[in-house]
C-alpha cells in the first residue's frame, strides 16, 4: 500500500447531526474522514431551545447537544473545514469534491446537506422577513410579546410552536390548509385545547401589508369557498407571521449528479446508496417518512458503516492509502490510562458522575461548573485585558457593574477593570449612529505602555448573559489570543479589509443562534483594527428596534464610511452567519 497524505477515504458534506454522526463513526474505525460545511456545524437542530425526545438525554438545546456530536467527531480524528461544495467529479476510482476553497480527493462521499425552512411565496413574505415574518419561534417570538400572530403550517411544527408562542402573544390563530393537522394526534391535540389558539382549516395566507410599526393586515384565502377576507389583529395594532410549512431538501448543487425524487430529495436504496456508486446519502435531504435529529443520527451511522467497507475495497483496488488518524484525543486519552493502568497495576479510575462533578452551587451569577470552564479560558489567554464599564444610573448598569465585577475577580489577573459612571438618568443616544453611545455597556481593551485602556472594537451593551455569555467568553480569549483558530484562508480576508468598518449587532438573550454572529463578528473585528463589533441586547434598546424594525434576531448593520461628502453606507442583514458568510456580507455592503 502506497499513502497518499492528500487523500481522504470519505468527504462529508454537511455538518448537522447525520454528517457528524457519520464522521464519528468512520474516525473511530480509523478511517480518514473530512466534515465540510458552508455556514456552521451542527444544522437545523441547533435554532430549537429544548430538545427532548432524543433518547437517553432527558433535556437539552439543540446547540449543546451538536457540540457533543461534533467533539466526540474531532476526539477520534475527524478533520473539519468551513468551505462550500461547487462541483463534483465522481467518474473513476477515486473522486474530487471542488470547493470554493481547493479541491479535494476522496474514494468515498458522503451527502448530508440538510434542509432549511420552506418559504411559501405569499405577498410580502420576502420584503418583510425580520420585519414581521419569521421562521423560528425561539428566536423571534419575544418580539410579539402581548401581538397577535398567524402560524402558518398544519404540521408537527406548526402545532408545537403554536403552543410556545403562546408564552408571548395575546392569541395564536393557525392557519391549515387541510381539514386537519398532519402531525401526531397527541402534539395537534395541545394546540386545539389551548384557549389562547385558535385554529383555522381549509386556509391559506396570501399576503401581508405593513404599516408603522409593522405588519397591520392580513389576507386569508377559504380554500373551501375560494373567497378571500381580510384578516386584523382585534387590537387593530401590529401583528407577526410565522411559517412552519416545512422545509426544502439542499440538494440544488448535485440534482445533476445523483437521482432525486419529485420533491427533490435524493432517492437512496438499502444501505443509503444513492444512484452513483460511492455516494451515500443521509439526513434530511433524503427522502423518508420521518425527519428527526434521531433519525439523521441513524441514518449518518448506517451510511458510514457502508462507507467504511467501500473506502476499504477501494483502497486495496488502487493501492493507495490515506493517512489514519493516529493522535486523536480519544487515542492518546486511551494510551495515557493504559501507561497509568500498567504502571500502578490498577484499572482508571472511573469518570466523576454529573453530580459528583458539578460540586456545590457557586454564589453571586457563577457556579463551580462555570468558574472550573472560566479558569480554562483565563489559563489560554496570551495577554491580560481591561473590561471598561460604561454606566448610567439604571438598574441594568448595576447589574452589568455586579456582574463584571465578580467576572474580573475570577480572572486570576487576567482582566482589569474600569468603570466610567454616569448616576444621572440612562443616557440618550443617537439610534442611527453607526455604533450608538448605549449604555451599560462593558468594552474590551487592551492596556497601553501606560497602562490607559485601549478599546480593541468589542464591546456589550446590556447583561451579557444567557445564550450570549459564551460568546463574551470568547471574545475575551479572542481579543487577548491566541484566539480561535481559523484558516489561512479566513485569516487572509479578514487581513484584507482596508477600511474601517462598524458592524452593529442587534441580539437577544434567547436567542439561540445570535451568539454564533456575534462570534463570528468579534472574530473578525478581533483580528483586524479596521472592524469594530458591538452586540446590543435588543429587549434593552427600544430605540434601536424602533430604527430598523427589527421583529427578528440576529439583525446585523454593517455601515462603512462614504466616498468624500457621501452619506455612509449601510447594510442591514438577518440571521445567523458563520465568519466566512460575515466575511461576504462586509464585502458586499
Amino acid at each position: 500500500m502506497q499513502q497518499q497524505d492528500d487523500l481522504y477515504d470519505v468527504v462529508v458534506v454537511g455538518g448537522g447531526p447525520a454528517g457528524l454522526t457519520a464522521g464519528l463513526y468512520l474516525a473511530r474505525a480509523r478511517y480518514r474522514v473530512l466534515i465540510l460545511e458552508k455556514a456552521d456545524f451542527g444544522g437545523q437542530i441547533t435554532i430549537t431551545a429544548e430538545v427532548v425526545n432524543y433518547p437517553g438525554v432527558a433535556t437539552t438545546d439543540g446547540k449543546k447537544l451538536t457540540a457533543t456530536m461534533r467533539q466526540q467527531a474531532q476526539d477520534f480524528g475527524a478533520e473539519f473545514k468551513t468551505a462550500e461544495a461547487t462541483g463534483f467529479e465522481v467518474d473513476g476510482d477515486i473522486k474530487t469534491v471542488h470547493t470554493n476553497r481547493g479541491d479535494i480527493r476522496t474514494f468515498g462521499i458522503l451527502l448530508a446537506t440538510g434542509a432549511t425552512p420552506r418559504k411559501i411565496g405569499f405577498e410580502g413574505e420576502e420584503e418583510y422577513a425580520g420585519r414581521g415574518v419569521a421562521y423560528c419561534a425561539t428566536c423571534d417570538g419575544e418580539f410579539f410579546s402581548g401581538k397577535e400572530v398567524l402560524v402558518v403550517g398544519g404540521g408537527f411544527a406548526a402545532a408545537e410552536e403554536s403552543v410556545f408562542l403562546t408564552k408571548y402573544a395575546s392569541k395564536v390563530t393557525v392557519l391549515v390548509r387541510e381539514d386537519d393537522f398532519t402531525c401526531d394526534g397527541a402534539v395537534a391535540t395541545e394546540a386545539k385545547n389551548n384557549e389562547k389558539i385558535d385554529i383555522l382549516y381549509q386556509t391559506e395566507l396570501k399576503a401581508v401589508s405593513a404599516g408603522q410599526g409593522g405588519l397591520t393586515e392580513a389576507t386569508l384565502l377559504d380554500r373551501t369557498t375560494g373567497q378571500t377576507r381580510s384578516w386584523k389583529p382585534a387590537d387593530g395594532g401590529s401583528f407577526g407571521v410565522f411559517v412552519f410549512a416545512g422545509y426544502v431538501p439542499q440538494t440544488q448543487d448535485v440534482k445533476d449528479l445523483v437521482d432525486l425524487d419529485p420533491y427533490g430529495y435524493v432517492k437512496t436504496h438499502g444501505y443509503l446508496e444513492t444512484s452513483v456508486p460511492g455516494i451515500y446519502a443521509a439526513g434530511d435531504l433524503r427522502e423518508k417518512n420521518l425527519r428527526q435529529v434521531v433519525t439523521a443520527t441513524a441514518d449518518g451511522a448506517i451510511a458510514a458503516v457502508e462507507l467504511e467497507r467501500y473506502a476499504s475495497e477501494m483502497s486495496k483496488k488502487t493501492g493507495l492509502l490515506p493517512p489514519r488518524p493516529t493522535e486523536s484525543a480519544y487515542e492518546q486519552a486511551e494510551a495515557k490510562a493504559a501507561a497509568s493502568a500498567a504502571a500502578e497495576g490498577t484499572s482508571p479510575a472511573p469518570a466523576a458522575t454529573p453530580a459528583a462533578a458539578a460540586g456545590s452551587a457557586g454564589s453571586g451569577f457563577f457556579d463551580d461548573s462555570i468558574k472550573q470552564q472560566l479558569n480554562v479560558v483565563f489559563g489560554k489567554m496570551a495577554q491580560p485585558l481591561v473590561l471598561q464599564l460604561d454606566l448610567d444610573g439604571s438598574a441594568l448598569s448595576a447589574e452589568l457593574k455586579t456582574f463584571i465585577t465578580e467576572l474580573v475577580s475570577l480572572s486570576n489577573g487576567k482582566l482589569g477593570l474600569v468603570i466610567n459612571q454616569d448616576e444621572g438618568d440612562p443616557a440618550v443616544f443617537d439610534p442611527a449612529a453607526p455604533l450608538p453611545d448605549a449604555r451599560p455597556c462593558v468594552r474590551i481593551c487592551k492596556a497601553d505602555a501606560s497602562g490607559k485602556p485601549v478599546p480593541t472594537g468589542l464591546a456589550f451593551h446590556g447583561v451579557p448573559s444567557g445564550h450570549e455569555f459564551n460568546s463574551f467568553v470568547l471574545a475575551l480569549y479572542n481579543a487577548a489570543g491566541p484566539g480561535q483558530a481559523v484558516d489561512a484562508d479566513t485569516s487572509q480576508r479578514i487581513g484584507q479589509i482596508d477600511q474601517p468598518v462598524d458592524v452593529m449587532l442587534l441580539v437577544s438573550l434567547t436567542c439561540t443562534m445570535c451568539p454564533t454572529t456575534v462570534l463570528s463578528s468579534q472574530r473578525i473585528a478581533a483580528e483586524n483594527p479596521q472592524v469594530r463589533a458591538e452586540a446590543y441586547d435588543v429587549s434593552r434598546y427600544p430605540d434601536l428596534k424602533d430604527q430598523y424594525g427589527v421583529m427578528s434576531v440576529p439583525c446585523i448593520v454593517i455601515s462603512k464610511p462614504g466616498a468624500e461628502g457621501q452619506p455612509a453606507a449601510q447594510k442591514v442583514e438577518f440571521g445567523k452567519k458563520s465568519v466566512p458568510e460575515m466575511l461576504d456580507l462586509i464585502a458586499q455592503a
